[in-house]
């Protein structure tokens, strides 16, 4: 493994396990002082810019250097996290600051997700995505394992204003590690037009490819229907599965499941990758018709890491396609609107859920799901550019 690749997977990790500590983290020190409308208020102030910028995100990360932009996107979540850690030490929560810094935490990400996207098919060369991908699938998810341990065992011992200077240190380290790296140069001789003919040129883009779009539509259920499961699947599982306890329990062996697909997804014979992605995505269906009919606890928890390992196989999947199959130069643009269907999804079906079950109860929404989400990922397969093979990269010219 070359030195770059080495430095990419290092980088991404330090900003994988800083974004794991920040949800536990805010909620643990909002709660202790504040109320559930001022966590919402916090949680709302770092999503909405995200979902805002997210466009903008996609034409900086076509128009610049994507390790320029990541640098400044770690940069400045790095900043606005060490101001929430000093705030919070300072002493009581105070909800607006931190709702502000929240947004900034937010803007962060939403520049740094489509130009570390880029980063990677700048860096790594086309033969070896697929496992680098692999790799980075790995590491998010033992990041999501062990970033709430640890942001719960700092706030017990040593504050929640630790956590959030821990976070902060993370995301320096990972702008450090990234920034420098080496990567393709741009296309000479390129006439840039203005900020809105590029996002109107990456929309264009975006509808050269079908099998984008139908993915990207049917991945918007997918994370829908994961909102609603969710919500629903905890209620369910306490009144009708053995307690509070049979929900973590389904929780952790979805949790080993997305790390098996994940560890697997380079290794399994898949010589038809979107093939793989959208058996992986209607996998999902299972618990969900499982939570639905009450099915027996290690049914359900069996349906659960059978999701979850789909899903762990097809976000490299996924990821490898888009870096293939996209120009590279319309990588971030294109990217950035799957991104923002699926940050925009499950919120929803989060908001939705409670609801929907007060109407028509637990069981028809889940069911409902399940039937969307089965039919939406596995309906792209019969597109025909879905089980069309692209030709191989050649390998990019670092700089």
């Amino acid at each position: 493994m070359t030195s770059p690749i080495r430095r990419l997977l290092l980088g991404r990790t330090f900003a994988a396990l800083a974004s794991a500590l920040i949800p536990t983290t805010l909620t643990l020190a909002v709660v202790r002082t504040g109320s559930a409308g001022d966590l919402g208020l916090v949680l709302a102030s770092e999503l909405l810019p995200m979902l805002l910028l997210l466009p903008v995100a996609g034409v900086a990360a076509d128009r610049f250097p994507a390790r320029r932009v990541v640098l400044a996107a770690d940069l400045v979540r790095a900043a606005a996290q060490a101001a929430t850690g000093l705030l919070l030490l300072a002493g009581p929560v105070h909800t607006g600051a931190l709702a502000v810094l929240a947004a900034l935490t937010g803007a962060g990400v939403a520049f740094g997700n489509p130009s570390a996207r880029t980063l990677v098919a700048a860096v790594v060369p086309a033969p070896d995505r697929l496992k680098v991908n692999a790799r980075l699938g790995v590491a998010g998810g033992l990041a999501q394992i062990a970033g709430p341990a640890a942001a719960g065992s700092m706030m017990l011992v040593l504050g929640a204003g630790w956590s959030s200077l821990l976070t902060a240190a993370l995301f320096a380290g990972s702008a450090l590690t990234l920034g420098g790296l080496r990567t393709a140069p741009a296309p000479d001789g390129r006439v840039r037009a203005g900020f809105g003919a590029e996002l109107r040129d990456g929309w264009a883009e975006a509808r050269r490819h079908p099998w984008f779009l139908a993915n990207v539509l049917a991945h918007g259920v997918w994370h829908l229907a994961a909102g609603l499961l969710l919500t629903l699947g905890p209620l369910i599982a306490v009144e009708s599965l053995g307690g509070a306890t049979s929900w973590v329990l389904v929780a952790q062996v979805g949790t080993a499941g997305l790390l098996a697909g994940v560890w697997a997804a380079g290794r399994l014979p898949i010589r038809r990758p979107l093939h793989g992605v959208a058996v992986g995505a209607a996998a999902q269906a299972l618990p969900l018709a499982a939570f639905a009919l009450r099915l027996p606890l290690a049914v359900t928890a069996g349906a659960y890491f059978a999701a979850m390992f789909g899903l762990g196989v097809l976000s490299p999947l996924w990821e490898t396609e888009m870096q293939r199959r996209i120009p590279l130069e319309a990588l971030g643009r294109v990217g950035s609107f799957d991104t923002l269907i699926s940050f925009a999804a499950r919120p929803l079906g989060l908001a939705v859920a409670a609801p929907l079950a007060a109407v028509t109860g637990t069981t028809a929404p889940l069911l409902v799901a399940a039937v969307l989400s089965a039919a939406a990922n596995l309906g792209v397969l019969l597109l025909s550019d879905v089980r069309r093979q692209p030709e191989r990269e050649p390998a990019p010219a670092l700089r």
